[in-house]
């Protein structure tokens, strides 16, 4: 079972990595400024769409993901998007920033 959570930052309060395999990060545009608002999409190794979350002001993301490889598409305003891949386990959090450009 994989889940998206809102976040305003990158603080673990209230995650318990020992038992969630976390993937999380900042989606920023090519010039540095975060990417508020942007939709973060989950994808499986085939693909296909698992979960999506909306990046904080500070363009701050998390997914609670099954263990395993996953893909990353971010979408920002005025037709930006970036991809990232990742690989979630239990015990750890998995840091993926993604820039966006277009």
């Amino acid at each position: 079972m994989c889940g998206a959570t809102q976040v305003e930052d990158l603080s673990l309060g209230g995650v318990d990595i020992n038992k969630e395999a976390v993937i999380q990060g900042l989606v920023n545009r090519s010039d540095g400024e975060p990417a508020a608002g942007a939709y973060v999409r989950l994808l499986d190794s085939n693909g296909d769409f698992t979960a999506e979350v909306v990046t904080s002001a500070s363009g701050a993301y998390r997914f609670h993901a099954r263990p395993g490889d996953w893909n990353l598409r971010a979408l920002a305003s005025g037709g930006a998007s970036g991809d990232a891949t990742a690989s979630a386990d239990y015990g750890r959090v998995e840091r993926v920033d993604i820039t966006v450009q277009g």
